[in-house]
C-alpha cells in the first residue's frame, strides 16, 4: 500500500477516488513512564518513554489506516496525516487519516 502525504503520486494517475480513510488508536499512559517524564521534566531534555509511546501509536494509528484503505479496494493512500489530543487525564488519541485512490 502505498502511503503519501502529498495530493498525488508522481508519475501515475489517480483513476478513482474511494474517500476518506482513517485508523485511531488510544492509549493510556504508563504509570512508569509517566513517572519517569515527571522526574526529566525537572531538569530538561526528551521524554524519551514519551516519544516512544508515540511513535508506537503512530505506527499503530497508520497500520489501521492501510486496512481501512485495503477494505475499500484502495491502491494508496494520498494526503495522509495524523492528528493527536489528549482523552481524559492519562490517555491520548491518535488518528491516521487521508484519501483512499485507486491509480493507473
Amino acid at each position: 500500500m502505498l502511503i503519501s502525504t502529498m495530493n498525488d503520486v508522481p508519475g501515475r494517475q489517480i483513476t478513482e477516488v474511494l474517500g476518506e480513510v482513517t485508523g485511531v488508536t488510544v492509549r493510556s499512559r504508563n504509570a512508569g513512564v509517566q513517572f519517569g517524564a515527571g522526574l526529566k521534566s525537572l531538569v530538561g531534555g526528551e521524554l524519551a518513554g514519551l516519544t516512544k509511546q508515540l511513535m508506537q501509536s503512530r505506527e499503530e494509528a497508520k497500520q489501521r489506516l492501510i486496512e481501512a484503505a485495503q477494505a475499500v479496494g484502495a491502491d494508496a493512500v494520498i494526503a495522509m496525516r495524523f492528528d493527536a489530543s489528549e482523552v481524559g487525564q492519562n490517555a491520548q488519541e491518535v488518528v491516521a487519516y487521508g484519501t483512499a485512490v485507486k491509480l493507473g
